[in-house]
């Protein structure tokens, strides 16, 4: 992507760096905590920009205190910035929670909404993994944080499909690769709290699910889906960090469901 906004601060004090790519319909990209936009959509945006104008912006890369309104508010400042006027918001876990409120507090400006892995309010097992994140961080312990990504963050089959003499070094590549403000986006997953907006969102969505997700179980996002009038639900195999186990169904589903939304309009 193309860095044209490296550092633009809203009225909430909430520093973006944003990086846009493409032309066409613009589609904002949301990620997840602990991760970032290559991280979560590196694969994905080549794809976007063939058609769309593809803005995303990476949270803030130090602990400055996050909300949702501000996190929300922030996303849609960047995308106005960057000369979009409507568009879509794809987005991955936290993100989800963030596109959701992005979508009702702007209604004019988000046309459609893709959320994969998402929730309306973290369940007791996420709340459970985000508290031992902190611990680990606050503790400057890298190599258990990595652990604790791998054993929640994808499934079973995939962690154990990792050959053995090769594990360390995968939890050694994690461990040095920790994005700042991870402890922040930890503390916004335990409190986030969408449930009441889930009824006001007035926009197609669609709601993607992981089958083997142990950080943030399915049944969270058909929460979502139930919740969003007309939405879609699809349901992929494998765990949380979709875009590793399962990339190619994954685009081909965000793929899809924004070029029937282009359609449409």
């Amino acid at each position: 992507m193309t860095n044209i906004s490296p550092a633009h601060t809203d009225s909430a004090g909430i520093v973006l760096t944003t990086r846009v790519a493409g032309s066409g319909p613009a589609v904002v990209l949301a990620h997840g905590g602990g991760g970032g936009i290559d991280s979560n959509f590196g694969g994905l945006i080549p794809l976007l920009a063939a058609d769309h104008l593809v803005i995303g912006s990476d949270y803030p890369a130090d602990d400055t205190p996050l909300t949702l309104d501000g996190l929300a508010d922030a996303l849609v400042a960047e995308a106005v910035a960057q000369g979009a006027q409507t568009f879509s918001i794809v987005a991955f876990s936290l993100g989800t929670a963030v596109a959701i409120r992005a979508a009702v507090r702007h209604p004019e400006r988000v046309r459609a909404l893709v959320l994969t892995g998402g929730f309306a309010r973290a369940d007791n097992r996420a709340r459970l993994n985000v508290e031992l994140w902190a611990r680990t961080l606050a503790a400057a312990d890298h190599a258990a944080f990595a652990r604790l990504v791998l054993l929640a963050g994808f499934s079973a089959e995939f962690v154990n499909a990792v050959p053995e003499d090769s594990l360390s070094e995968l939890v050694r590549q994690l461990a040095a690769d920790i994005p700042g403000g991870t402890a922040a986006q930890a503390a916004l997953v335990a409190t986030a709290d969408v449930r009441a907006d889930l009824a006001r969102v007035a926009v197609p969505a669609l709601v993607i699910g992981m089958a083997d997700d142990l950080l943030c179980d399915p049944a969270n996002a058909r929460e979502q889906a139930a919740g969003i009038a007309g939405s879609e639900y699809v349901e992929l195999s494998g765990g949380h960090i979709v875009m590793v186990e399962q990339p190619d169904a994954w685009h081909t589903t965000v793929l899809d469901f924004l070029a029937r939304q282009r359609n449409a309009g």
